[in-house]
C-alpha cells in the first residue's frame, strides 16, 4: 500500500506539497447520552443548542479561513473534512450542508475531496442518509463497538446489534460506497467468542474499512470509577493481543490491509484524513475543544458549548492554549506517527523535511528496540516489524524528548 500519490512522484516531493494543505475537522459536541468508556469534549442534554453552535461554527470556519490563507492570498487548499464528535449525526442535514458550504468558501476543498461523518447507527435514516450523501458526504463511519447487545448496553451505547445493520443497509441504498466500522475489543466481560461473533457479522456487511482499538479506560469516566471500585474488570492484556492477532488475520484473508496499527481497509480506501495525522501534516480543528497543527503551532479551543459560542458571536477565534512546536518535537512526533503506519517512516523524505537524517536525530536511542527485533529496514523506510506492532509503545517512548 502507498499512503503517497501514486505515479512518478517522489515522497520527498509529495511531502512538501500536502505541508501546504490543511485537514478540516469539525467538532460536533452533542450526543442522546454519554457513553461509560467516553472521555471526549461530549454533552448530553443540550440538543436546543444545536443551531446556535452551528452558527458559531460557521462564522469561525470563516475567521480560520482567513487565517489559513497563503502568502499570495489565495485561500488554502483542504483534501479532507471530517466531522467527529460526539455524534455529527445529530444535527440535520441541511445544517452539514451549511457547514460544508462554509468550509468550500473559505479553503480551497479538492472536487474530490474525502468528506467523513461520524454516526452513531441508532441516529440514522435512509432519508437523513440521501439527503448527507446529495450535501456531499462521501464517506461514513459508524461507532458499532460490538454486536453484542449486552456488551453494548455496559459501553453505555444506545444501539443495538440490528441497527448497526440496518443502518449500513441503509448507508448502501442512499449511495456510499465508503463506510467504516468501529469495533473495541478488550471490553469487561468480553470474551474471545464475542470477538469472533462481532467480526463475523461485520465482515457479512462488508465495509470499506475498519477501526479496531482496545479499550482504554480514562480518567474521569464512569468506566474508570469502576474498575477502581473493582466492578467490571477489563480484558487483560495477553486477552486483548490474542483479539487483535485473531483480527488482524482473518481482516487480511478477507482482503483488508492493515495500513495502521488499529485501521484495515481495502485497498483504494484507507483514511485520508486520518492519514493526515499520522504524517504529521497539518489539520485545523473547529468547534468546541477542537485541536489544529498548524503554523508550526499545536493549538486548541474552548471547550465549554456556550463559552464557544459567546466567543464566536464576537467574532473571536476561541483558541485558549497554544504551543510552538520544537524542531526536536516535530522529528520526534513525525517519527512515531509515521510508525504506526504500515508503510512507515521513509528516511529520504524526514530528511528533506527536517534538514537532518534521521541517523543523527535518533542517535542510538533505537538500538535496543532494533535488537529486540521490534523494527525492520527497506529500501529506504524504517518501519515495525510484526512483533513490534504489538510493542510499538517500546519504540515510541525512545523518540521523544527527554
Amino acid at each position: 500500500m502507498t499512503t503517497f500519490a501514486t505515479g512518478t512522484t517522489k515522497p520527498e516531493t509529495e511531502i512538501q506539497r500536502l505541508l501546504e494543505t490543511a485537514a478540516l475537522y469539525l467538532h460536533i459536541p452533542f450526543c442522546h447520552t454519554r457513553c461509560y468508556y467516553c472521555d471526549f469534549n461530549t454533552y448530553a442534554g443540550i440538543l436546543p443548542m444545536r443551531e446556535p453552535y452551528v452558527r458559531a461554527l460557521l462564522t469561525e470556519i470563516e475567521l480560520a479561513g482567513e487565517m489559513a490563507r497563503l502568502p499570495d492570498g489565495s485561500p488554502r487548499r483542504s483534501r479532507t473534512i471530517f466531522f467527529g464528535g460526539g455524534t455529527p449525526s445529530l444535527l440535520s442535514v441541511e445544517q452539514i450542508s451549511r457547514l460544508l458550504d462554509a468550509c468550500r468558501s473559505a479553503f480551497a476543498v479538492d472536487e474530490d475531496a474525502e468528506i467523513t461523518l461520524e454516526a452513531n447507527p441508532g441516529t440514522l435514516t435512509q432519508e437523513q442518509l440521501e439527503g448527507l450523501r446529495r450535501a456531499g458526504i462521501n464517506r461514513l463511519s459508524m461507532g458499532a463497538q460490538s454486536y453484542d447487545a449486552h456488551l453494548l448496553k455496559t459501553l453505555g451505547r444506545i444501539h443495538t446489534p440490528e441497527e448497526i445493520t440496518q443502518a449500513v443497509h441503509y448507508a448502501r441504498a442512499a449511495g456510499f460506497t465508503s463506510i467504516n466500522l468501529d469495533f473495541m475489543f478488550g471490553l469487561p466481560g468480553q470474551t474471545m467468542q464475542h470477538w469472533r461473533d462481532t467480526l463475523e457479522q461485520a465482515l457479512e456487511l462488508h465495509p470499506e474499512h475498519f477501526s479496531l482499538y482496545s479499550l482504554i479506560v480514562e480518567e474521569g469516566t464512569p468506566f474508570y470509577k469502576w474498575v477502581e471500585e473493582k466492578r467490571i474488570v477489563p480484558g487483560d492484556e495477553d486477552l486483548c493481543a490474542d483479539m487483535y492477532e485473531y483480527a488482524d488475520e482473518h481482516l487480511r484473508v478477507a482482503g483488508y490491509q492493515n495500513y495502521e496499527i488499529s485501521n484495515w481497509a481495502l485497498p483504494g480506501h484507507q483514511s485520508k484524513h486520518n492519514l493526515t495525522y499520522w504524517q504529521n501534516l497539518p489539520y485545523i480543528g473547529m468547534g468546541a475543544g477542537a485541536y489544529s497543527f498548524f503554523d508550526g503551532k499545536r493549538f486548541s479551543n474552548e471547550r465549554e458549548p456556550r463559552e464557544y459560542i459567546k466567543q464566536l458571536k464576537a467574532r473571536t477565534l476561541p483558541i485558549v492554549e497554544s504551543e510552538t512546536v520544537s524542531l526536536e518535537q516535530a522529528m520526534a512526533e513525525t517519527s512515531f506517527l509515521a510508525l504506526r503506519t504500515a508503510q512507515g517512516l521513509h528516511l529520504p523524505t524526514f530528511e528533506q523535511r527536517f534538514s537532518l537524517p534521521f541517523a543523527r536525530f535518533v542517535g542510538d536511542r533505537l538500538q535496543l528496540v532494533e535488537e529486540a527485533g521490534l523494527l525492520e529496514h527497506e529500501n529506504g523506510w524504517l518501519r515495525l516489524s510484526k512483533k513490534g506492532r504489538l510493542l510499538g509503545n517500546e519504540v515510541f517512548l525512545r523518540l521523544l524528548p527527554d
